[in-house]
């Protein structure tokens, strides 16, 4: 069924990354959103027009709107820089986590994409990175 396929699970798991870093990011909304913005902007991690502000973060970690490509990758990118060493707290979650990594970063094959996570992540991202290969993979054109 596709809601139950990899990407609904991406789908159903960004509102959670952009959560996490609500969470565990330091200072108000406001002061986040435009972290994430710049970090993006910085990073070539997408292009966010106009930097949202703290309520439209908090509108996407509620899952009111899927959070653009370019917000959920940044925070991914944040996220697993932190001392803190997050992880996620759902398989849905989990799936974004991987889906993010592999567009944050070009890898050759899955067991590279694996083995480039922070060591916190890798048993626990390992499911989630197969399939997000698996998905990748399937949509290229031969």
């Amino acid at each position: 069924m596709p809601q139950d396929g990899f990407y609904a699970k991406v789908c159903r798991g960004m509102p959670a990354l952009i959560r996490q870093w609500l969470i565990l990011g330091r200072g108000d909304a406001d002061r986040l959103a435009l972290i994430l913005a710049e970090t993006a902007r910085v990073a070539g991690l997408g292009d966010p027009g106009e930097t949202p502000n703290g309520e439209q973060l908090q509108h996407w970690a509620e899952g009111g709107e899927l959070p653009p490509h370019w917000a959920v990758r940044t925070a991914l990118f944040l996220l697993v820089q932190m001392p803190a060493r997050p992880t996620p707290e759902s398989d849905n979650e989990a799936c974004a986590w991987a889906y993010c990594w592999l567009r944050n970063r070009d890898f050759t094959n899955r067991d590279a994409a694996l083995s480039a996570l922070p060591d916190h992540l890798r048993s626990q991202l390992s499911h989630a990175v197969t399939a997000a290969w698996a998905d990748r993979q399937g949509l290229r054109l031969v």
